[in-house]
């Protein structure tokens, strides 16, 4: 099974033969019920990251809930659509990028499933290569970029914006982390899906970023880019083949993955 996270303005991603899932973990309930339906060969279970009726911002996202609710129902490899703000001219509103790079400027999130037992994590390519091929091959989509990972709910100021360019990143979002790093620890194939809804405040030297202008262009770009999501779901093989995901080969976990 194919799991899509979806982000802000990404709510729904099938017709009405879909069936709802409700899951409870070990971290609680994920962020709402898990549909399940299908693209094409493939049985589909998409999740909205912020709730159905967006009640969770990125920072309260119940993440390490919504990684785990997706494995124990069958869910190997995740795409994870997601509203970016961009770091460079060259990439403006509606620019579609798969990333290849994460850095993590967060606070204070829950980050692992490995509290004991010494367990560690290969994250030096946070990205499964073989889901990131499926969406970067697409037409009109840009292949690598860095995507740093802010804390939120509130957007950055420029000179924060500025001394992120400075190092060369090129996209800054609030939810890719941790989000990749949990599915790594399931063993989960995961990749992002980043679409550029602005330039962030220290690269746009006119009006800074407003939450109003973000969800209006994700809205004005929705239905391409869930057509966009649809096409990588439909280049991934039936069968699973990734081995760049399985963190734990010939390690003794404290507990069995769900």
């Amino acid at each position: 099974m194919i799991g899509v996270i979806g982000g802000s303005g990404f709510y729904s991603f099938f017709g009405a033969d879909a069936r709802s899932v409700t899951s409870e973990t070990p971290y609680g309930p994920p962020s709402a019920p898990i549909t399940v339906g299908t693209v094409g060969e493939h049985e589909v279970a998409f999740l909205p990251r912020h709730g159905v009726n967006h009640e969770f911002s990125p920072h309260t996202v119940p993440y390490r809930a919504n990684m785990w609710a997706l494995r124990a129902l069958g869910v190997r490899r995740i795409f994870g659509p997601c509203a970016v703000g961009s770091l460079t001219p060259e990439l403006g509103p509606g620019s579609i990028v798969v990333p290849d790079q994460l850095v993590d400027r967060t606070r204070a999130r829950a980050d692992t499933y490995f509290d004991s037992g010494g367990i560690h994590v290969g994250f030096a390519d946070p990205y499964c290569p073989t889901l990131r091929a499926a969406a970067a091959d697409l037409p009109g989509v840009v292949d690598g970029g860095t995507m740093v990972v802010i804390q939120g709910p509130r957007f950055s100021t420029r000179a924060e914006s500025r001394w992120f360019a400075d190092q060369g990143f090129t996209l800054v979002n609030m939810t890719g982390y941790p989000e990749a790093v949990l599915a790594r620890e399931l063993e989960m194939c995961y990749a992002a899906i980043a679409l550029v809804t602005d330039l962030d405040a220290g690269i746009d030297s006119g009006t800074a970023v407003r939450a109003v202008d973000v969800f209006a262009e994700f809205e004005r770009n929705l239905v391409p880019f869930k057509k966009l999501v649809h096409e990588a779901i439909d280049r991934v093989d039936v069968e699973r083949t990734c081995t760049h995901c399985l963190a734990h080969v010939g390690v003794a976990l404290p507990f069995d993955l769900p």
